[in-house]
């Protein structure tokens, strides 16, 4: 069996916001674009990656949710604590900057980790984290 990470998803809490982060600032290319409802889900994804996506989706949308859970999880999306994605690069230092002087909201500056991988962290425009790390 062969299997590959084709999508996954990420909330937002604002589309606009969120589609000019991942399309301008970390240079995702933007796949699709439906609103639908009053919501918006935006597939991006890397220009050299056509098989992996990610959907940028409004959040807690499961109609069994109440609206305690619904808040609970609005918080956790806005600490970043409810959705995260690590993104890769051989010039962690390089990214670092680039990313950081196109406003990308800086978590963590580039950091040697006791677990072995060399990383840095920005938040998105909804909060979630995206973690980079040094692929070598």
């Amino acid at each position: 069996m062969s299997l590959s990470i084709h999508t996954t998803f990420l909330p937002h809490t604002d589309p606009d916001a969120s589609l000019a982060f991942y399309r301008d600032v970390l240079g995702f290319e933007v796949r699709n674009d439906v609103a639908h409802g009053g919501m918006r889900w935006i597939t991006v994804g890397p220009v050299d990656q056509p098989g992996t996506s990610i959907v940028l989706e409004p959040p807690a949308l499961a109609p069994d949710l109440t609206d305690d859970e619904r808040r609970c999880i609005a918080d956790m999306v806005a600490k970043g604590a409810y959705a995260r994605v690590i993104l890769a690069t051989d010039d962690l230092d390089g990214t670092f900057e680039r990313l950081r002087a196109a406003g990308a909201v800086v978590a963590q500056e580039p950091t040697d980790q006791p677990y072995g991988v060399r990383d840095c962290a920005f938040r998105d425009p909804a909060g979630n984290l995206i973690r980079v790390n040094e692929v070598r």
